[in-house]
């Protein structure tokens, strides 16, 4: 019996693709172009991190590509920036650039860097305060892959710890997914012309299997996560996220009334 993803790209297609493709992903005044609302999302969702972890101290980078929302996320905290982030990537040259941007924007924050698919990365126990991911989990394949990375990315998150997501969307309906396919068509024609919208258009059905926002969502409730918060929405293109709750005698001892006075 054949599977139903092997037309799809292998890792290593995909870390060969993205080890040819650092300057694209290496701007953060302009972001990924190809997708659409690309700096709102970064801005957004960015900004919910920080709000939702003021105080975080491990942040975690998945598919960080060249480091563009890290680098986002860290001028959020402005003078006391986490003490330590984490990036993974497949791609080796991403993985440099965004460690050498790092270095040179937030030199005091203790950078490392792990070359890994995130369905093989160790997420630990209750290890991070803020996990990102954006464009990365689309490569994710069948309803097993994305329990189990979801529920990894859980385990590993701190206690009020978030995770926040942008990526790139699936629809229910054929009818609705052919619809926002046609309008996301229109904006990379728009980019740089037909021949362009058909080449990038071949690249996603060819290394792509994006899920509906609902199921995700749904996924992130069933896994643990509290919330889920949508933040942007624009055709294909969301950005979303929740927490990992905190133990109800953790919130107990923060509510309680003080007995000193």
């Amino acid at each position: 019996m054949t599977s139903a993803f092997e037309h799809k790209s292998t890792v290593e297609e995909i870390r060969t693709h993205f080890d040819a493709n650092v300057e694209r992903f290496s701007n953060l005044e302009t972001g990924q172009v190809a997708a659409i609302d690309s700096l709102v999302h970064m801005d957004v969702l960015t900004t919910a991190a920080q709000a939702v972890n003021p105080g975080a101290t491990n942040v975690l980078d998945l598919g960080c590509g060249a480091g563009n929302y890290t680098l986002k996320l860290l001028q959020r905290f402005g003078d006391t920036p986490p003490e330590r982030v984490t990036l993974v990537d497949l791609s080796r040259p991403m993985l440099d650039r965004a460690v050498a941007r790092l270095a040179e924007a937030v030199p005091g924050v203790a950078v490392e860097a792990v070359q890994a698919d995130v369905r093989d990365f160790d997420f630990g126990e209750s290890r991070f305060d803020v996990a990102m991911a954006a464009q990365c989990l689309h490569h994710l394949r069948g309803d097993d892959e994305w329990e189990a990375v979801f529920s990894k990315i859980f385990r590993g998150l701190t206690p009020g710890g978030s995770l926040w997501i942008a990526d790139s969307l699936a629809y229910h309906q054929p009818q609705v997914h052919r619809m926002m396919w046609e309008r996301w068509g229109r904006y990379l024609e728009k980019i740089d012309g037909p021949e362009y919208r058909d080449r990038f258009f071949a690249k996603v059905e060819k290394e792509d299997t994006p899920r509906p926002l609902s199921w995700q969502l749904d996924l992130m409730r069933r896994v643990g996560f509290a919330g889920p918060d949508v933040l942007h929405v624009n055709s294909r293109f969301a950005s979303f996220g929740g927490t990992k709750a905190l133990p109800v005698s953790s919130v107990q001892n923060r509510t309680a009334p003080s007995t000193n006075a």
